[in-house]
């Protein structure tokens, strides 16, 4: 032994710049990743123009919440600023572009959900709130509630300072065209008996879709999820879909995952999707990966589909989908940007 402690004294001596240093800590990952909706969405429709602008808006997303996490904001500031771009855009249905409820009006729901604390926050059926995942937000940090509807969701609203949109502002010739053809499709179902035919059922279950969602990992190594829609076209009676439910279309949880979903919401409630998927990997120790697969499989045996963002406190990343397509992207630190739409789009 004497001898060893020796011979390191030598080695130092004759070597005085050597230093014994503990292995250095990795530097800690952090990014976030996006959606803009999963669906029936075809080469054949969307133009090399129009793809390029969804592509563009995507980017713009993930730049404005990678920003965030770059100077060392936290998750949910970082999901915030991401799905306000989208919500901004007539592109996606959320905010400004959201689709029209039977009567013609544009109803809004969103969630927030923080990883560390479990906090979370929720507003449904809004009318006037230009950017509804920032009043989820209030109604996490300030409400003392978790979910909000309504007339009830605006009147916080107003307390916090919030401007009151004009309804008219979210509207789209788009999406007024959609609802006409919504409502034909409807009186074509009451009075058919025979099987509605392909390019009919297309148009139904693409009446269905379109959600934005953000879910992100900060410095400091903790998850946010955020998700934001306008909901399903022609909807009636007040219905509600699983995005402003947590644990249906948005979880979050430092010690397993975050999780947007889109999609049937109707399916995505009785699965429990976002939830469901942050189980599995917490009781069965499933990678994103395998849960996201397994939860989309329940949805798709019950008749639903859709898809889910997915990303854990070590970066790793999921966005699966059992529909024809999902916009789609991430931007981590160390990567370059990544923009996907369609199921063959090149690997990260």
């Amino acid at each position: 032994m004497n001898c060893l402690f020796s011979c390191l004294g030598l080695i130092v001596g004759l070597v005085p710049n050597l230093v014994f240093a503990s292995p250095s800590a990795p530097v800690r990952n952090y990014g976030l990743v996006i959606h803009g909706g999963a669906g029936v969405i075809s080469r054949s429709e969307l133009t090399p123009e129009r793809e390029a602008e969804y592509r563009a808006r995507l980017a713009e997303a993930l730049d404005a919440g990678y920003a965030v996490l770059d100077r060392g904001g936290p998750a949910l500031e970082a999901v915030i600023a991401a799905v306000n771009i989208l919500e901004d855009s007539p592109l996606f249905n959320a905010g400004k572009g959201s689709v029209l409820n039977a009567d013609g009006i544009c109803e809004l729901d969103a969630s927030v959900m923080e990883g560390r604390t479990l906090g979370a926050g929720a507003v449904a059926g809004v009318h006037h709130i230009k950017n509804p995942v920032n009043l989820a937000r209030d109604v996490m940090e300030h409400s003392g509630h978790v979910m909000l509807i309504g007339e009830g969701a605006e009147q916080f609203a107003r307390t916090r300072g919030y401007e009151m949109i004009p309804a008219d502002y979210f509207q789209t010739e788009h999406r007024r065209q959609q609802l006409l053809k919504a409502k034909e499709l409807e009186k074509v179902k009451a009075t058919k008996s025979a099987l509605l035919q392909p390019e009919e059922t297309y148009l139904l279950r693409q009446f269905k879709w379109g959600t934005v969602g953000c879910v992100a990992l900060d410095r400091a190594g903790d998850l946010a999820a955020g998700t934001s829609t306008g909901g399903m076209t022609n909807k009636k009676f007040g219905r509600i879909g699983d995005t402003p439910v947590v644990g249906a279309g948005t979880y979050a949880n430092n010690a397993t995952c975050a999780v947007s979903a889109t999609g049937w919401g109707e399916f995505f409630i009785r699965t429990s999707v976002a939830h469901d998927i942050s189980a599995q990997m917490e009781y069965a120790g499933r990678t994103v990966t395998e849960a996201a697969r397994a939860t989309l499989a329940k949805v798709g045996t019950l008749g639903g589909d859709g898809g889910v963002i997915v990303l854990d406190a070590r970066g790793n990343v999921a966005m699966e989908f059992n529909s024809p397509g999902m916009y789609r992207g991430h931007r981590f630190v160390g990567q370059s940007r990544y923009v996907a739409i369609y199921p063959d789009a090149p690997k990260p």
